[in-house]
């Protein structure tokens, strides 16, 4: 068996005794340490009772063992301060030493100063981030202007790479989900204009609602998650790899060769692919139409153009640009945001498709609002 001193110590103990001069004398006695503290919960409410008692002498001489939890313990229940009349070893001396010099974080709870400073911060950095996006807009204005007394600096080849990307390899997934939320669209209508004999209406729901809503902000919405992330992350590799600062050791502008091309190509981009979003939506609207209210393809076609007035083609087309715009100005405002480290691109390109739908939608209710007493029959 071993002659440990803390295996064979006695238990902590702690009791109140009155000396002769009729002062009371917490004394301690035992093996402090953090297993016997275990052992004796009850020690806590032994300590905090005492600690309501007024001149109390502390006595630790007695205590055969002492580790730094247990000190910190008693220390801490003290008020984090060493007793007036303490009397203990010279060898547990530098453990109350150690507590003393010690700065322990205090855990506060949430309170409106906290929340304060948070939402004042979110504003500061929502004021930078609209500055540095009206700066890159300016910018891109005055490129314009450049590219127009200099039509030869025009970067066709990165605007055609752009159109390319974000246009025709977009076209499947575009069409997949038009043409699914056209049938659904489509059901659901007809579910409730059956109840009133009014099936031949839902050639005016499908119509209106695809064409000056839901084709360009699905389409503004499926760009943003696929074209506006890949800006984001490919001018934040051409941070990690130092690219953007060979561009500008060699005076090429970034601006010039990298935004302006992106906000060109989408605003060409976006218009088209809307047409095309619209086109199988109301193609996945027919065919649930035809199945569900008996609605002849030919009679879609002859009631379309009836029901629509042309200026609602022309509203989405205008919103069409404007988003595509506005997508490319966010994804590369965030690409150029990001630091030279992965942990930065993944953050900066998921908030970069977030404050780019965000945008869209903002904007499309804007123009509900301003559009809302023109295109209707």
């Amino acid at each position: 068996m071993s002659d440990n001193p803390i295996n064979r110590g006695l238990p902590p103990r702690l009791e109140i005794i009155e000396q002769d001069s009729g002062k009371l004398c917490a004394n301690l006695t035992g093996t402090w340490n953090l297993r016997g503290l275990v052992v004796a919960p009850e020690l806590s409410r032994k300590i905090s009772a005492c600690l309501k008692t007024d001149n109390l002498q502390w006595d630790m001489r007695q205590v055969e063992v002492l580790d730094s939890a247990s000190a910190l313990i008693l220390w801490k229940a003290w008020g984090k301060k060493m007793p007036v009349d303490l009397l203990l070893r010279p060898e547990h001396q530098c453990l109350f030493e150690r507590c003393l010099a010690l700065k322990i974080p205090e855990v506060t709870q949430a309170s409106s100063w906290h929340i304060g400073r948070y939402t004042s911060q979110l504003l500061v950095s929502l004021r930078l981030q609209l500055f540095a996006l009206v700066t890159l807009l300016g910018q891109l204005l005055l490129d314009i202007l450049y590219l127009s007394i200099h039509p030869g600096s025009i970067p066709w080849s990165e605007i055609s790479i752009t159109i390319y990307e974000s246009g025709v390899r977009a076209l499947g997934i575009t069409a997949l989900v038009g043409f699914l939320i056209g049938i659904v669209l489509s059901y659901l209508s007809a579910l409730q204009l059956k109840m009133f004999g009014a099936e031949i209406y839902i050639i005016n729901i499908l119509g209106l609602s695809v064409i000056r809503e839901l084709g360009p902000l699905l389409a503004a919405i499926l760009v943003a998650g696929r074209s506006g992330s890949a800006i984001t992350a490919q001018i934040g590799i051409m941070r990690v790899t130092e690219e953007l600062d060979a561009l500008s050791a060699m005076g090429i502008s970034h601006s010039l060769r990298l935004v302006l091309p992106k906000v060109l190509a989408l605003i060409i981009v976006l218009p088209l692919i809307s047409v095309w979003t619209s086109s199988t939506a109301l193609m996945g609207g027919m065919v649930s139409a035809q199945n569900t209210l008996d609605i002849s393809y030919q009679q879609f076609f002859v009631k379309l153009p009836e029901t629509v007035p042309l200026i609602n083609v022309f509203i989405g087309l205008f919103k069409s640009a404007v988003f595509g715009a506005m997508i490319a100005l966010i994804a590369c405002h965030f690409g150029f945001r990001i630091k030279p480290n992965t942990e930065s691109l993944g953050n900066e390109t998921t908030n970069s498709v977030v404050a780019a739908i965000t945008m869209v939608i903002m904007i499309d209710a804007l123009f509900a609002i301003l559009f809302m007493n023109m295109g209707m029959p």
